[in-house]
């Protein structure tokens, strides 16, 4: 397929693609946004652009996507299945394909205790792998999950998250497959410091096939300093990262 995808060409051609993230902001400022997004400029082949991370309300996902696409920068739109139901979902789907996003990458979504507002009630409608393939079929069969038909299928290079660092470790992989037969064109891992488990989760992921039908890219997050390492080991769910 050709969604149009800047991110989607690196990988096909066999090349090593790099992306970067954008936090949206905490307030109205596009000017943040696009502060940000300086640094990125000819750093990076896509920018992930987080949808209410760790359960925060911030600058809506799409509405920042399309600020990088008019700053020149090609996005990386997540969506969380905890804040909308499908219907919600959908919508924001063709809205972001008329916006002129091509990537996206479809999450679960760190559940509301985890933010600053533990009372907002949580959607969680369908989960990520049904939304996966919901964007498939909207992309490839043109029709909705319902099975009604849509009159412009949305151009999306479709992406999955998968983290090898949570147990059962064994099960991981068996959920990686579950997201490739639903749809999946890449996938992008949880920050990698515990290099053991990672290594046999990709040969576990060789042995069955999967690094054959998806583009596997690794989640890098470079330390700051011993206290941004003490944090994340202690606070941060589904991370492994070793004494």
């Amino acid at each position: 397929m050709n969604s149009g995808s800047n991110l989607e060409r690196v990988l096909t051609e066999g090349k090593f693609a790099v992306t970067g993230e954008l936090g949206p902001p905490r307030g109205a400022d596009a000017g943040a946004v696009k502060e940000k997004a300086q640094y990125l400029k000819g750093m990076v082949d896509a920018v992930n652009v987080t949808d209410n991370q760790t359960a925060v309300a911030r600058m809506a996902s799409m509405a920042t996507s399309a600020l990088l696409v008019q700053e020149g920068l090609e996005p990386n739109y997540q969506m969380v299945c905890r804040d909308r139901n499908r219907i919600a979902m959908q919508a924001d789907v063709l809205g972001a394909s008329a916006l002129g996003i091509r990537n996206m990458l479809c999450l679960s979504g760190d559940h509301q205790t985890f933010g600053d507002d533990p009372k907002s009630k949580k959607v969680f409608d369908i989960d990520s792998t049904q939304l996966i393939a919901m964007v498939k079929k909207m992309r490839d069969e043109g029709k909705f999950m319902s099975g009604k038909e849509l009159t412009e299928p949305p151009k999306m290079f479709i992406g999955a998250a998968a983290n090898p660092f949570a147990e059962p470790y064994e099960f991981r992989v068996y959920r990686l497959a579950k997201k490739v037969q639903a749809g999946a064109d890449f996938v992008q891992t949880q920050c990698i410091y515990n290099m053991d488990i990672f290594r046999e989760w990709v040969k576990q992921a060789n042995d069955m096939g999967l690094t054959e039908k998806v583009y596997v890219m690794a989640g890098v997050t470079p330390m700051k300093s011993l206290g941004m390492a003490r944090y994340m080991q202690k606070n941060v769910p589904g991370l492994d990262v070793p004494d």
